[in-house]
């Protein structure tokens, strides 16, 4: 490992069968590989158990954070609330339902070291996700390929790492929508000239909980917003 400090971040709404086992899990590497490391919870207005598991995480490891947000923002807001909230000079983050392998961090640092990328960004060895969320992912990448020459594997795979000067040199980020929110992180920070570089990860079957789904109402304004931030730029 190569880094001596990092800042990890959970998004989360209503995920008390597996946010506790996420957290345990990411500590114990942040332990064995890491000086300075904190873990932050963005409970975006969870209706569940997911605050007071969190709160009782908190209080036996003070490294242990939570941020609530009073009502359900969304993803793109949790996003923000994580990435500006961060201290240490580097960021990692990944979605709090157990999906990814927080262990497989040490492969997105030692990518890091090999290439000196700002941004070392996921794309996943096997979706574990619905065809129709596939096809319209692929719908959207080609979109935002075609608009900003933004050409990765997989815009919103959830597990990156990114160095905390990308976050306090490009334009603040906007969108509270989780299907837009990625795209213009990352076209924000191509745009300041930062490099960006691809891993693979694995994506393992979710065993607590449930996902939010893909609204297609959301789907339509994420586009909208996407040609908005186009004429932007």
């Amino acid at each position: 490992m190569f880094m001596n400090e990092i800042s990890v971040f959970f998004p989360t709404y209503n995920e008390e069968g597996s946010i506790k086992n996420t957290v345990l899990k990411a500590s114990e590497v942040l332990k064995k590989n890491f000086n300075l490391w904190e873990i932050i919870i963005v409970n975006d207005g969870s209706k569940d158990k997911t605050r007071e598991i969190v709160e009782k995480l908190k209080k036996e490891d003070p490294r242990i954070k939570i941020i609530n947000h009073k009502e359900n923002k969304g993803y793109g807001a949790s996003l923000q609330t994580g990435f500006y909230n961060c201290r240490y000079d580097w960021i990692a983050f990944t979605d709090s339902d157990g999906q990814f392998d927080f262990s497989e961090i040490d492969q997105f640092i030692n990518k890091q070291y090999e290439t000196n990328a700002d941004l070392v960004i996921g794309y996943y060895k096997k979706r574990r996700v619905s065809k129709f969320k596939i096809i319209t992912s692929k719908m959207w990448e080609l979109s935002v390929a075609i608009l900003f020459g933004l050409r990765v594997k997989d815009i919103d795979c959830g597990f990156k790492l990114i160095s905390k000067k990308v976050i306090d040199k490009i334009p603040r980020l906007e969108s509270e929508r989780g299907a837009f929110i990625s795209s213009e992180f990352l076209i924000k920070s191509k745009k300041a000239g930062f490099t960006i570089v691809e891993i693979p990860v694995t994506h393992l079957p979710r065993i607590e909980g449930k996902g939010t789904g893909r609204d297609i109402k959301v789907i339509i304004n994420s586009f909208k917003d996407l040609f908005k931030l186009w004429r932007k730029l």
